[in-house]
């Protein structure tokens, strides 16, 4: 049984329908009650089990945690998906205020530690569990801003921030616990086509062609399966090539 963080979202809709297509389980987990609703809907399939979670709150992380046992009997892995934001997320570096970048790490980034940390203890408890969290090549390397000019787009000082952390948490998270049956890894994407402008996404093709929203799954369903047993602590950038190729203007 698999619980995805983020559910409704671009990323998090595609890793819920490839779960269910594999025959897991899957609690959607999202923020968003009338969003959860509507995509279990959509769905209209036995296996698969809204909650309503605020990943940075203790209590509804516990809840979710709860609910997930008490429906399901288990819980095999979560998938640390979810992308919390302020209002102010996005600006260019020059306007972003100190209690905004705050509060944006705090939340995205306190928000994965959060279910790292309580998942982990549920896990030591259960015996085994899986962790699965979003990276960003924008984690490893630093920011092509070539492919943004001309456009209203940066990469947000935040984001960069956030995904290098989580790369970095997913390992401490690894070592801590390397001496039980709980895995810890990253999977950092490339960008992912969601109509972007045209002038952005051609810059960006340049080095390598953008994902497609399911460009991530397999990685995931290998990361979830018995075939990844012995990676724990890894990172798995999939990003068509991208960050490798060149570093002009990187």
């Amino acid at each position: 049984m698999i619980v995805i963080t983020g559910a409704c979202g671009l990323i998090g809709r595609e890793f819920v329908q490839t779960c269910l297509k594999n025959n897991a389980k899957v609690v959607l987990a999202d923020i968003s009650e009338e969003a959860g609703n509507k995509f279990l809907a959509e769905l209209d399939n036995p296996s698969a089990f809204f909650v309503k979670t605020d990943i940075t709150n203790e209590e509804s992380v516990d809840s979710l945690i709860s609910q997930s046992v008490s429906k399901f009997g288990k819980i095999d892995a979560i998938v640390n998906n979810a992308y919390p934001r302020n209002k102010d997320y996005g600006k260019k570096v020059e306007d972003v205020s100190f209690a905004s970048f705050n509060e944006n790490v705090s939340m995205h980034l306190g928000g994965y530690f959060l279910c790292m940390k309580k998942f982990a203890q549920f896990f030591k408890t259960q015996g085994f569990g899986n962790v699965v969290s979003m990276g960003s090549i924008y984690g490893v390397m630093a920011p092509r801003f070539e492919i943004y000019a001309g456009t209203e787009m940066t990469m947000p000082v935040e984001y960069a921030a956030i995904k290098s952390a989580v790369i970095h948490l997913t390992k401490y998270f690894a070592s801590y616990y390397k001496d039980t049956k709980i895995r810890f890894n990253a999977i950092s994407p490339g960008g992912i086509f969601n109509d972007q402008p045209k002038d952005f996404v051609e810059k960006y093709n340049k080095y390598a062609p953008m994902l497609k929203k399911d460009g991530l799954n397999e990685t995931l369903i290998f990361l979830l399966s018995d075939d990844s047993i012995g990676k724990n602590g890894e990172n798995f950038v999939v990003d068509n090539g991208w960050s490798e190729k060149g570093t002009k203007g990187a």
